[in-house]
């Protein structure tokens, strides 16, 4: 049976509808071994920690190391389970560390630092990598500051990044296939880039302020969180036309997971993580929810 993990500013780690599991500061962001029952933790210090957890009827931990950064806000584990990689938000420092038969970490971590800026001096004056994301072999970190996608080999050998617009403020992304699709966080678009075709258009159709969280593809659908609208849109993934915007049913939708027809949706400042239904893709207004301190992340393993 699977287990619903939810992540945040609260006391700690908490299982949806089944209370406390860890008591952690700030586990900001939640990721799943592909193959061991092995969860990992970004602790959003000042200077940042990463831990592993065994998972089961309670949470054990297996390992810890430091993520060389500040303010981790990302983990991700390659498609093998040997690698691990995360992001600090605060020096835009991103980490690679490799994973042992059991899902410790192994070995010295191979640092990745980064300079750069953007045109917006309140949000980029300096590099703010956001979110990890392993791709035929190859780690792509997103830079809000520096409005770029950065790449590396697994060794850390930097490649060519993708650029964005100037200002867009890159923050989750996703592939499928060869198309990549990103979310804007500075100026609240989805930019979908394949090959050397581009499409932007509005995460949101709301006229208020948008910073767009997280973003995710299913199927032939993308989905989109949007902050200050506090909606989840739904675009077609192939032209990214409009499907749907919908209430979140919740203030401040941080982040979202789906399982199957299941939507259940981070409302960070409403202390709340909602269950949305998925009807021919598109979530179901829902007065289903679990009251949740400031929830940021969503885990289903």
């Amino acid at each position: 049976m699977k287990q619903v993990y939810v992540g945040g500013y609260g006391p700690g780690i908490c299982a949806l509808g089944g209370g406390l599991l860890a008591r952690v500061a700030s586990p900001s962001f939640l990721a799943a071994h592909p193959t061991l029952p092995v969860l990992y933790v970004a602790g959003e210090l000042q200077r940042g920690w990463l831990t592993a957890y065994q998972t089961g009827q309670t949470l054990s931990p297996l390992d810890e190391r430091p993520s060389e950064g500040d303010s981790p806000c990302h983990v991700a584990v390659d498609p093998t389970g040997s690698v691990l990689a995360a992001t600090d938000y605060g020096d835009g420092t991103a980490v690679i560390y490799r994973l042992d038969s059991r899902g410790a970490f192994e070995g010295d971590p191979i640092v990745l630092r980064h300079k750069g800026s953007g045109p917006n001096k309140d949000r980029q004056e300096g590099p703010h990598a956001h979110q990890a994301v392993f791709h035929d072999e190859i780690l792509h970190v997103s830079d809000l500051g520096t409005d770029e996608i950065r790449r590396y080999r697994y060794d850390g050998t930097p490649l060519e990044p993708i650029p964005m617009n100037p200002g867009t403020g890159p923050r989750h992304f996703a592939f499928i296939g060869s198309r990549l699709y990103v979310a804007g966080e500075l100026d609240g678009t989805v930019t979908l880039i394949d090959g050397e075709r581009r499409t932007v258009v509005p995460a949101s159709r709301e006229d208020v302020e948008n910073c767009p969280s997280h973003l995710q593809v299913e199927g032939d659908l993308v989905y989109v969180a949007n902050r200050g609208p506090n909606t989840i849109t739904v675009l077609r993934a192939a032209d990214l036309s409009p499907v749907a915007e919908v209430s979140s049913g919740g203030d401040w939708p941080r982040h979202f997971a789906i399982d199957g027809t299941t939507m259940y949706v981070a409302n960070q400042q409403s202390n709340a993580v909602t269950v949305l239904e998925l009807k021919d893709g598109v979530p179901q207004p829902s007065a289903r929810g679990y009251e949740v301190e400031r929830p940021s992340c969503v885990l289903i393993m």
